[in-house]
Order: C-alpha cells, then structure tokens, then sequence
C-alpha cells in the first residue's frame, strides 16, 4: 500500500490524531508538572530529596530506554495495537501512582507511565507525517506542538490548585479520565498506517541502546542532586561510549533498529539541531523562572502559577500559528524571528532582582515563549518533511529521544550554574544570592537562544519567499 493510499482510507485524520495528542498531552503535564508536588510527597512518605529525585530521574529513565526502541517497534506492531498499549500503560501507571501505599509503589507506576510517554511521543508525530497530505503538515506539526507546550503552561496552575484543595493522590486521578477518552478514540478511530516489515531484531543494538541511553539520562539527572560524583561520572562515561558503539553499530548494520543516516541529510540535520537547542531553552528557562519567583521575588506557590500561566497560554496557542506560517513561509524567518525574541526574552530575565514587578516578568515571560514558539514548530516541520516514508518514523524517535537527552542536560547545567551564582554572590540574604544565582542560569540559555539563531541561518530558503 502507498503512502497516498494510507492517506486516502482515513476519512477523518484529526480524530485518529487526537488519542495520541490526548496521550501525548498528558505525558507531557505528567514531566513538568510533577516538579511542584515533590515536597509534599517528601512528607507524605518520610523519604528524602535524594530519594524524591528518583521520581523525576526514574520517568525520564524509562522514557530514555523506550524511545530510541519505538522505531523498531513500528516495524513489529500496528499502529492501533502500539497507541492502545502505550495509553493502557499510562492509566496502569497513573492508577497503581494514585493508590501508592509507599513510595516503592508509587515509583513502580511512575516508571509504568514512562512507558507510554516512550511509545506515545514519537508516534504521534510519525502517525501525522503519514495520514495529511504534505501541504497540511505545517498546521498539523504546529497542532502537535501547541499540544506538548500546553502542557508545561498550565502544569503549575493545576498541580497548584489539586494540592490546595485535595490530596497529592489527585494529581495522578486527574490523568485517569483523559486517557479513557483518549483509549476510546484509540479504539474506534485509529487505522493502522504502518507497514509491518518485521526485520531481524539485533538483540546487541537492543542492550547498547538500553544501558546508553539509560546511563546518560541517570547520569545528567543526577547531577542536580549529586554533583558531579564518582557514581555520576561513571554513568556518563559508559553512557557515551555505548552510545557512541550503539551508532557505529547503526550506521554499518544493513538493517538498523533506528537509521542514522538520515542524519546525511541537510534539511534534517539543522532542524533537529534547532528543535534539541529550543528544547533546551525551553526546560532551562522554564527550571530557573519558578525557582526564581518563589526563592528570588519571594512569592507564594500559588502566585507563581499564575504568573506563569500567560506565557505558556500564548506559547501553546502561537506554536498552533506557527506551523500554519511555515505552510506558507516556511521555516527560516519564523525561527529567525523567534530566536530574536527569544533572546530579548532572556536578556530581560538576566536583570531581574527581587524587586522587579510583576508586569515585567510576565512580559519577559511572554516574549520568550512566543520566540520558542516561532522557532519550534517550523523548524521540526522542516526537518521531518526532508525524509520520507519509513525513515519518518526514524526521524520523529530520533529527535524526541535526543530532546529528553538535551533536557536534562540544559536543567543539569542551569542546576549547577544557579549554585555556582549563588556561591559566588556577595549579598546579605538569600533571596538576593538566589537571583544572582538565577542570572547565572540564565546566561546559559541566552547562549543556547544564540547557538539556535546561528543554526537558523542554515536553514535554506523557502520558495514562497
């Protein structure tokens, strides 16, 4: 079957779409929102930060394993039989997170619901490549994305209000209702659009891919906890040189689990440098402003929601603009634009002090999110429409895997510069050590905003411009 047909036989692609935007939604809200409920889960279960931190470190451990592995698993199973698995994990592992007697029992469906996460990112941007005809995608990508940017806008809103009005078991009931809608659609509307080849499975590629992966991502979240430990320099170590035997194996294998030799080609190789920059952007920023707020301005939790909720409302809903832009325009001038802003959004956010207004961060916020907006969509549009057929599903695991590498770096490195500010400021009390200690953070992204423009340069020229 062609890919014309595949498109053809779907008489309504948004609703196939649409349990894997659900899933994907929530995958998305359970990584970023979780962050605020540490505490009170600390208390709730007498354990640690240290021990805490797992909760964070073991869901992007599993994601980091299962990710790199979706490629392959398209080639095995059907489309249908993929997503429903991957929301039937989330909802076991939402469910056995709520009902969690000890905190053992509420890693265990932590990890769980890093499975579907794994399974559910990458296919939801594969399953779009496959089902809209190619003058659709950049509205299609830029629904995607406004999707996944959602999220992290409204996480702390609404982890906020659960924790003031009920129980930290709330938070994980809340994922309960979404992913049955999302399993009903899954059921009734999603049509296998994957060709299953079934190729030899190199079980060596498999162990690379899983210890690799596995450590690099233990060992860069570790680092906000640990520093940098005998143990933590171990994982990277292995972690790097696994991978870098993972991709020599790849690229000399006749069929390899995941085809880095896309990376041969140019269109796809600056877009999903741009979309692993703007990712790392994003989470740093969105790492340091909360702190920021609560530890610098010495606001409440609360507040700090709200402060936080236009700018990731207006990210969202330009992300959705932005990819219709692209189908116009392109993807150079919107990412050169976005980057533009996203560099007066950080360079405002470096002369914070514990005084500043409100209406200021708010504004910073804004201009930022709208910037990273601009340069995202497009850009992962432009990348992903340079390869077709079978390698777009390579493409989308390649670039969601590298993304939840590059954040967790970007938040491992903004972590140890907001300590070194911290350290070195010469203040009389903390909240002014902690902005200094956030301004230092901040000149990190504001070299990764300059990094993403440079790339952006690269992009070639679109012939409607």
């Amino acid at each position: 079957m062609t890919l014309k047909d595949e498109k053809d036989k779907i008489a309504h692609p948004w609703l196939a779409l649409l349990p894997l935007m659900l899933g994907a939604f929530v995958g998305m809200l359970s990584e970023t929102s979780l962050n605020i409920a540490l505490p009170q889960l600390m208390k709730a279960f007498e354990v640690s930060t240290g021990t805490m931190q797992w909760m964070v470190t073991g869901y992007m451990l599993v994601i980091g394993i299962v990710l790199p592995l979706s490629s392959l698993l398209t080639k095995w199973f059907s489309t249908k039989k993929l997503v429903i698995f991957g929301l039937s994990a989330f909802l076991v592992g939402a469910i056995i997170s709520a009902l969690a007697p000890v905190f053992s029992v509420l890693l265990i469906g932590r990890m769980i619901q890093g499975i579907g996460t794994g399974i559910i990112l990458p296919l939801m941007f594969t399953v779009a490549m496959r089902i809209f005809p190619p003058y659709k995608l950049g509205t299609v990508m830029g629904a995607c994305a406004m999707v996944i940017m959602l999220a992290p806008a409204i996480g702390p809103t609404l982890t906020g209000i659960i924790l003031g009005a009920l129980s930290w078991n709330w938070i994980f009931w809340c994922f309960v209702p979404v992913l049955v809608v999302a399993l009903i659609f899954a059921i009734t509307s999603i049509k296998s659009t994957n060709e299953l080849t079934k190729p030899v499975v190199d079980v060596p590629s498999i162990i690379e891919s899983v210890v690799g992966f596995a450590a690099i991502v233990s060992g860069v979240s570790l680092i906000a906890d640990m520093g940098f430990s005998p143990l933590v320099i171990i994982l990277l170590i292995v972690g790097i040189v696994v991978v870098g035997l993972y991709v020599r194996r790849q690229i000399t294998l006749e069929n390899p689990i995941l085809n880095l030799k896309i990376f041969s080609v140019e269109a796809f190789r600056v877009g999903a440098l741009i979309v692993m920059v703007d990712f790392g952007i994003i989470l740093s920023a969105m790492y340091l402003l909360p702190q920021y707020i609560q530890s610098g301005r010495l606001l409440a939790v609360a507040l700090t929601g709200i402060i936080m909720l236009p700018g990731g409302i207006i990210n969202a809903i330009t992300s959705a603009f932005a990819g219709r832009i692209y189908d116009s325009i392109g993807a150079r001038k919107p990412a050169m634009i976005g980057f533009v802003l996203a560099f007066i959004g950080v360079l405002m956010f470096i002369f914070v002090s514990t005084k500043t207004p409100v209406w200021y961060i708010i504004l910073a916020h804004v201009i930022l999110m709208i910037g990273c907006s601009l340069a995202m969509s497009p850009s992962q549009t432009y990348a992903l429409n340079a390869i077709q057929g079978r390698a777009s599903a390579d493409g989308s695991t390649i670039m969601n895997t590298l993304q939840q590498i590059v954040g967790a770096i970007s938040t491992a490195i903004a972590t140890i510069l907001l300590s070194l500010g911290q350290n070195m400021a010469h203040a009389a009390n903390s909240a002014d050590r902690f902005t200094k200690g956030t301004h230092f953070g901040f000149h990190f992204t504001l070299v990764l905003v300059i990094v993403g423009f440079l790339l952006s340069l690269a992009i070639k020229k679109d012939d409607n411009e």
